[in-house]
């Protein structure tokens, strides 16, 4: 390489091994320098491509959403009864425990997005808006094939949406008394009494 100067790793890389600080160590100790010695940059390289760490979390968040999104798309598509594959859905959008490190980089975004600009809270909005789609369409189908009850799609999800939020992040934070077992439990229960065509 040409004057001994080292190539910076590529965007995924760096995103990827912030996850996985998060993952390891707790969002706290993801720090622009923690973050640099571990790819190989100095935190001002990675101030240079991000430019601030409000930048920074909301990439590794689009990145982690882009994973999930895809693994979402596998669940839905599959050759399975509706009911079958909102059970997939809920058991993906729930934590799996105590410090997810998804859920808690999740949390630490929408936190900081109370001071966040227009393009910032745009792209929130999309991530949210892809699961809200994702459900509706599902949900559609569902209601179009007689597993569910007739209900507004749209209307349904953003109801069944705001419960999982409200679980998950008890899961999260690891409120005492609720862990993901109870949540999925709640939710089928609550899916089972208000969705469920012959309820």
């Amino acid at each position: 390489m040409a004057g001994g100067r080292r190539q910076a790793p590529p965007r995924e890389e760096v995103l990827a091994a912030a996850m996985e600080m998060i993952a390891e160590r707790g969002l706290e100790q993801l720090t622009m320098a923690a973050l640099g010695r571990e790819v190989g940059m100095s935190s001002g390289h990675l101030v240079y491509y991000f430019h601030s760490k409000d930048e920074l979390l909301l990439q590794t968040l689009e990145w982690s959403e882009g994973r999930l999104g895809a693994a979402r798309s596998r669940l839905l598509t599959r050759p399975a009864p509706a009911r079958e594959r909102l059970d997939a859905y809920v058991d993906l959008y729930v934590p799996d425990g105590h410090r997810d490190p998804h859920w808690t980089l999740w949390l630490e975004v929408w936190n900081r997005s109370q001071n966040a600009d227009d393009d910032a809270r745009e792209r929130q909005a999309a991530i949210e808006g892809a699961w809200h789609r994702d459900l509706v369409a599902l949900l559609a189908e569902g209601v179009s094939r007689g597993e569910f009850r007739r209900v507004d799609p749209d209307r349904y999800a953003a109801r069944l949406r705001a419960l999982l939020d409200g679980l998950s992040i008890h899961v999260a934070i690891g409120l005492r008394g609720t862990d993901r077992p109870q949540v999925l439990a709640h939710a089928r229960e609550f899916l089972d009494e208000t969705l469920l065509a012959d309820a």
